[in-house]
């Protein structure tokens, strides 16, 4: 029930990350709930597809589609009214990355596959609706930066699968990975945490 729970505020999170987004680009309110939606399905819809589920999530049970409609529709409203959106903007995003990795890691796990299955599927699920908004709405892709992004949906997910691993019967193991996620991106965002120059590839 834990799961379902933080897979819907993850959708909720990535919903009005993805109406913030188009803001500036004068869009109706169907081409933002569509964007809106698409950020949030986007990933576990990547997710469920490669590892050939029968169902998507969403088509199996609607509430994901339902929540996704709603936030958005939401967030078109409610969003024009607040002053600093790139503040909201971020925090939402962390929170989303930081509970679609989670639930979609252990979502994997329960479905039978490998840690490194799982730990590949909770960063490409965490990371791939942002890329999908970010692209559609032509900003930068986050992943694509210097601070880090994809760096704290990996440590997480391996973070889920060690507790999994040793502490199974723990009922907090996926809120200690969300927290750790959360707080590396909110650090990256705040201190700005970046890899030693000698880690990033730099044109010549």
């Amino acid at each position: 029930m834990l799961l379902y729970w933080l897979g819907m505020f993850g959708i909720a999170a990535f919903a009005i990350t993805g109406v913030i987004s188009s803001g500036k680009k004068d869009m109706d309110l169907f081409s933002v709930v569509f964007l809106g939606m698409v950020t949030s399905l986007g990933g576990g819809t990547i997710r469920d597809t490669v590892l050939s589920v029968e169902t998507v999530y969403w088509v199996k049970d609607t509430s994901y589609l339902w929540v996704a409609f709603l936030s958005s529709v939401l967030a078109f409203f409610t969003v024009r009214f607040i002053d600093d959106k790139q503040t909201v903007f971020h925090y939402a995003d962390s929170f989303g990355l930081a509970l679609f990795t989670v639930v979609a890691t252990e979502r994997v796990l329960m479905m039978g596959f490998p840690p490194t299955i799982a730990i590949t599927m909770g960063i490409v699920t965490g990371v791939a609706g942002g890329i999908i908004r970010d692209v559609l709405s032509h900003r930068p892709p986050l992943v694509l930066g210097r601070e880090f992004y994809a760096t704290p949906a990996f440590l997480g997910a391996l973070l889920l699968v060690l507790l999994e691993n040793n502490i199974p019967t723990h009922e907090f193991n996926s809120i200690y990975a969300v927290a750790l996620v959360f707080i590396l991106r909110v650090f990256a965002i705040h201190k700005d945490l970046y890899y030693p120059s000698w880690l990033l590839y730099k044109k010549r």
